[in-house]
């Protein structure tokens, strides 16, 4: 049995590369699935979690547990995923300004003939930002790949005044709720 992780996202690599965990592989979904229209956040993010594990399910050995996550911040019931461009992220980030927005993650779990799916919430307050920090920021590229326009685990955290709720969540991967959810199929972190 191998654990797969469904995601080319860097930091959750990261994240699960903490666990040391035997045999941990990265395969990638074959496309970017788009968010389902009308969708309420936790539901959007859980069904695009589910469409990356079932595709990277059909590349993996029968006995493998995969794990795949998608992450959407949401402001004013809008969904706001990656940027297009920067003048998109700028506009993101205007709207996040001085706000309380939600970050919410998908996460499915597929292994041992089950399958797991659950959304997490945290939310994320920002402090005001002046336009000049909003064009700054967007010229270091960082927020071209992100939900929301930014990154709470890199420069985007010079905007963070607080968080409620998972840390890691903000960063694409809940940990906590993760573990809990290995647990139930037989397989611990620790």
């Amino acid at each position: 049995m191998s654990i797969i992780l469904a995601s080319a996202s860097p930091r959750r690599r990261e994240l699960l590369e903490h666990f040391n965990i035997p045999g941990l592989a990265v395969v990638p979904a074959r496309g970017e699935a788009p968010v389902p229209e009308g969708a309420a956040p936790a539901d959007a993010v859980m069904a695009i979690s589910r469409g990356k594990a079932l595709d990277v399910a059909e590349q993996c050995a029968p006995g493998d547990v995969i794990i795949a996550a998608d992450t959407v911040v949401a402001l004013d019931g809008d969904i706001l995923g990656k940027p297009r461009d920067a003048a998109e992220a700028a506009e993101m980030l205007r709207r996040l300004s001085g706000r309380e927005h939600e970050v919410y993650t998908g996460v499915t779990v597929l292994g041992g003939g089950r399958e797991l799916c659950c959304a997490e919430r945290t939310a994320v307050r920002f402090r005001a930002l002046a336009e000049e920090e909003i064009a700054a920021y967007v010229a270091t590229g960082e927020p071209l790949d992100k939900a929301g326009a930014y990154g709470a685990q890199g420069l985007g955290a010079l905007f963070v005044e607080g968080i409620t709720g998972d840390f890691f969540n903000v960063m694409g991967l809940p940990l906590c709720r993760l573990g809990r959810m290995l647990n139930e199929l037989g397989v611990s972190l620790l």
